[in-house]
C-alpha cells in the first residue's frame, strides 16, 4: 500500500499543482474581488491538500513523529494567515495572500526534507514576518505622507550599505552581513525596499530637472557601495529596479535603452575586475568541463534537474543534498528533482501570476509616488525569481540571490514577506480611493 501511495502520489500532487496555477491566471479575467471568491476556495482546497499529501509521504519515509507535528503547526498557521487578511483587510488582493502561503508551504516542504534544523528556524521568522505583514498595510493606511521622508530613505540605506563595507567581515570574497546586537543582518536585503522609496520619493518630490540628476547620484551611490562590497547580485537588483522606475516617472524610451545598455557595459567591466564574476562566467559556459571545481554545483544542478525529468523523482527519493547550498541557492533543483520538472514550472508562473497582479495594482495607481512603489517592489521581487531561476538552469551566471519566499534565509524570506505586505497596503488604499469617489459620484 505504502509502496502504491508513493508512486501515484507525484502525480496527484503535479494535478493539484497545475489546477492551482491555472486559478492564478483565471483571476485575471476578473475586476471584481467578489467574482474571485470561487477561485480563491479551490486553491485554497488545492494547497491544502499538497501540502498534506506532501507531508504525509515524508512521514511516510522518515517515520519521524516530529514531521506531523511540523505539519499541523503550519498549517494551522497558513489558515490563520489567509482567514485573518480577509477579517482585518476584506479589500486586500487575495491572490497575493494564497500566492505567499502556496511557495512558502513549498519552501518548508523541501526545507524538511532537506535539512529539518533550518526549517524549524525558516518557521521562526516566517510567524515574526506574519505578524509584520498583518500591521505594514495599517501603518501604510495611517501615514499616507511617505513620500516626504524620501531623504531619510536615501540617507537610511546609504548608510546601512557604507556600515556593511566598512564593519562587517568578508564571506567567500563577499561583504554581506552586518551584526547588530548578536544578530546577523543582511543589510541589502532590507535596503531593497527602503532604496524603492527614497527613488520614488525623489522622482515625485524633487520639482525641478534636477530630480533625474538627484535620483542617478542616490542610485549610484547604493550600487557602488554594493559593488565595492562584492554584493553584485544585489548591484543588479539595485541598478535595474532604478532603470525601470525612471522610465516609467518620465516615459522617455533613452533612459530605458540607456540603462540596459549601461548595464551590458558594467557587466564587461564587472567580468575584468573581479575574479569570482570570472569563475561564474566559466562556469556557465562550460560546466561540465569545470565541474571538479568552479562548474561543480551548477553541473551538479543541471543533474538534478534531468534526474527528475517532467513528473520528478518522488518527495525524498532524490539525492539533492549532493548540490552545496542546495537549501538557499539551488533550491529549485531539489524541487525539479523531486517534484518535477513540471510542478517547478507551475511554482515559476505563480511567481510570474504575482508579479503580473503587482504590476496591475501599480497600474491602478493615479498618485505618481505609488505606483512607482508598486513598479519598483514588482521588479525587485520580478528579476530576484529571474536571477535565481535562470541562474539553476544555466540561462545565466549565477549570481547568488535566492528563491523568494522558498529558498532558506532569515532576511530574504522577512523582506519578500515585508514586500508582499506592502503591495497589499498600496492595494487596500487604492481600493479604499476608489470607493469613496465611487460614493461622491453617486452622490453627486
Amino acid at each position: 500500500m505504502k509502496v502504491i501511495f508513493l508512486t501515484f502520489n507525484k502525480y496527484i500532487e503535479l494535478v493539484l499543482m497545475a489546477v492551482y496555477t491555472i486559478q492564478c491566471f483565471s483571476v485575471f479575467r476578473y475586476s471584481d474581488e467578489k467574482d474571485r471568491n470561487g477561485i480563491y476556495i479551490r486553491q485554497d482546497v488545492g494547497m491544502a491538500l499538497i501540502y498534506f499529501l506532501s507531508f504525509l509521504q515524508l512521514y511516510l519515509q522518515m517515520m519521524d513523529i516530529n514531521v506531523i507535528r511540523f505539519y499541523i503547526i503550519t498549517q494551522l498557521l497558513f489558515l490563520c494567515v489567509i482567514l485573518l487578511f480577509r477579517l482585518l483587510y476584506p479589500k486586500a488582493n487575495k491572490l497575493l495572500v494564497n500566492n505567499m502561503c502556496m511557495l512558502i508551504s513549498i519552501g518548508f516542504t523541501i526545507l524538511v526534507r532537506l535539512n529539518f534544523q533550518k526549517a524549524k528556524k525558516q518557521f521562526v521568522v516566517v510567524l515574526i514576518s506574519f505578524v509584520l505583514a498583518f500591521v505594514i498595510p495599517l501603518i501604510l493606511k495611517t501615514f499616507n505622507r511617505l513620500r516626504r521622508f524620501y531623504p531619510l530613505f536615501a540617507f537610511t540605506g546609504i548608510a546601512a550599505l557604507s556600515a556593511v563595507l566598512f564593519f562587517s567581515s568578508a564571506i567567500n570574497g563577499s561583504k554581506l552581513n552586518i551584526k547588530i546586537g548578536g544578530v546577523s543582518f543582511q543589510a541589502s536585503e532590507f535596503v531593497k525596499i527602503i532604496f524603492v522609496f527614497a527613488i520614488a520619493g525623489i522622482l515625485t518630490c524633487v520639482r525641478s530637472n534636477k530630480r533625474i540628476l538627484i535620483s542617478c547620484i542616490v542610485a549610484g551611490l547604493h550600487v557602488l557601495l554594493l559593488v565595492a562590497s562584492k554584493d553584485l547580485g544585489s548591484a543588479v537588483i539595485f541598478y535595474i529596479v532604478y532603470i525601470v522606475m525612471l522610465f516609467i516617472a518620465t516615459g522617455r524610451m533613452r533612459y530605458f535603452w540607456g540603462g540596459l545598455m549601461g548595464a551590458g557595459l558594467f557587466s564587461v567591466v564587472g567580468y575584468f575586475m573581479f575574479s569570482h564574476v570570472r569563475v561564474r562566467v566559466e562556469a556557465f559556459m562550460d560546466p561540465l568541463g569545470t565541474i571538479d571545481n568552479s562548474g561543480y554545483q551548477i553541473a551538479q544542478s543541471l543533474f538534478a534537474i534531468g534526474t527528475g525529468g517532467f513528473t520528478g523523482m518522488g518527495l525524498y527519493m532524490g539525492v539533492p543534498n549532493r548540490i552545496p547550498v542546495v537549501e538557499a541557492d539551488f533550491i529549485f533543483a531539489a524541487i525539479s528533482e523531486e517534484f518535477g520538472v513540471l510542478f517547478g514550472i507551475c511554482m515559476v508562473l505563480i511567481c510570474v501570476s504575482c508579479f503580473v497582479m503587482f504590476m496591475n495594482i501599480a497600474m491602478r495607481f493615479n498618485d505618481m509616488f505609488y505606483k512607482l512603489v508598486a513598479v519598483g517592489l514588482a521588479v525587485t521581487y520580478g528579476f530576484q525569481v529571474f536571477l535565481t531561476i535562470g541562474g539553476v538552469t544555466k540561462f545565466i551566471p549565477l549570481t547568488g540571490v535566492t528563491l523568494p519566499l522558498v529558498s532558506y534565509g532569515s532576511n530574504s524570506i522577512m523582506v519578500s514577506l515585508i514586500m508582499f505586505s506592502v503591495i497589499q497596503g498600496l492595494y487596500v488604499s487604492v481600493k479604499s480611493m476608489n470607493d469613496e469617489d465611487n460614493k461622491k459620484k453617486a452622490k453627486d
